[in-house]
């Protein structure tokens, strides 16, 4: 029995250590633009919420609080218009990395089976794929699968790592495919808070999905959302069968969110001032990296939504990389994200004002 990391492609950000050493030796220290992570505070509400949930002794439940799942129902509808949600159409997750990355697995999907995701996307949805032993397939068209559906189907908007938009029209008529052909369609949804240009449209919605969640399931954070991605709390929504599904088989796998995070996570959810503070300074950080790029003779692609500005100097991606590493900046390379990223290159905008103000100053 073999190890089953070789079914698993190198980890891409091992990949980086050169052009990260290269960065960080900058007089002025390294920018660091190359994963996303959050550095604002998480949100005092959330952290209030975490201590008093502090005594835990107990064993949490898989499925969560009903109160917690509530606050997801009412999150979706006050934020999105969403509506026809039940609190048992929603799952707690660890986080949405954990979920994705398991559950091709957790479907009983396997050799024979496909899994079909975006030309550019977010690399867990084909680490997930290849762990179950799937056949991974990047197709940005329905058409590029020929007779032979895919069993799992990934939508991704806004998208990991170019930020682009799906409008409605796109989503409806993937979901219509999926229903035809009895795939189970999952959108990431992860960064829907974050849409600077266009709308920003869930595959929950009725308008796209006809009232109906049958073989749809969407995947949120709040990672991102509400500076947690140190909580590792998410959630699935979607089809009852499915979260019922998932439901008995987590319960005997452990996948468990712990009960003071789920107290965050419902306080979180329940607060909109924090997440409308963080969109203006991402808008912030956003407009002054996107013009000192522009400046310095990038040219930006897609970019409509996300926390990332998809950029590129028509040259192979890894040599951008090292041309920004020179001055101090650490980005990552489009190829992280499949090979029509060759030429581009993922930029983060999740660094603190300081940080882009550096970074927009070297650009120049």
């Amino acid at each position: 029995m073999g190890p089953v990391s070789a079914r698993l492609p190198t980890f891409p950000w091992d990949t980086l250590a050169e052009a990260k050493e290269r960065a960080a030796s900058h007089r002025d220290g390294i920018v660091d633009l190359s994963v996303g992570t959050p550095v604002d505070d998480s949100p005092q509400v959330a952290q209030d919420a975490l201590a008093r949930a502090a005594n835990a002794p107990g064993y949490p439940t898989v499925f969560g609080p009903l109160s917690l799942r509530q606050s997801v129902v009412d999150w979706l509808a006050r934020r999105f218009g969403i509506t026809g949600v039940t609190p048992d159409q929603v799952l707690p997750t660890v986080g949405s990395k954990e979920f994705i990355g398991n559950l091709p697995v957790q479907l009983g999907l396997g050799p024979g089976d496909v899994v079909g995701f975006p030309t550019l996307a977010y690399p867990t949805y084909e680490v997930g794929a290849r762990f179950a032993g799937c056949e991974p397939v990047a197709a940005d068209s329905t058409i590029a699968f020929g007779p032979a559906a895919p069993r799992l189907l990934y939508l991704n908007s806004p998208a990991n790592p170019h930020g682009r938009v799906l409008g409605a029209d796109h989503m409806r008529k993937t979901v219509e495919w999926c229903r035809e052909r009895d795939t189970l369609l999952v959108s990431d949804e992860c960064y829907l808070e974050f849409v600077w240009e266009g709308e920003a449209t869930s595959v929950l919605h009725p308008d796209v999905n006809g009232g109906s969640l049958e073989g749809i399931l969407a995947v949120h954070s709040l990672s991102k959302r509400s500076n947690l991605a140190g909580y590792r709390d998410a959630f699935v929504v979607g089809d009852q069968s499915v979260i019922a599904e998932l439901l008995t088989l987590r319960k005997h796998l452990g996948f468990m969110l712990p009960a003071p995070v789920a107290a965050a996570m419902e306080a979180a959810l329940g607060d909109d001032a924090h997440v409308d503070a963080q969109r203006e300074r991402y808008a912030r950080r956003r407009a002054l990296l996107r013009t000192a790029l522009e400046k310095a003779g990038f040219e930006i692609t897609h970019s409509q939504g996300s926390l990332y500005l998809w950029a590129t100097r028509d040259e192979p991606c890894r040599e951008t990389v090292e041309w920004l590493a020179d001055r101090g900046i650490l980005v990552a390379p489009g190829e992280f994200y499949g090979p029509a990223g060759a030429r581009h290159v993922r930029v983060g905008f999740t660094a603190t004002d300081e940080r882009i103000v550096a970074a927009a100053s070297r650009l120049a």
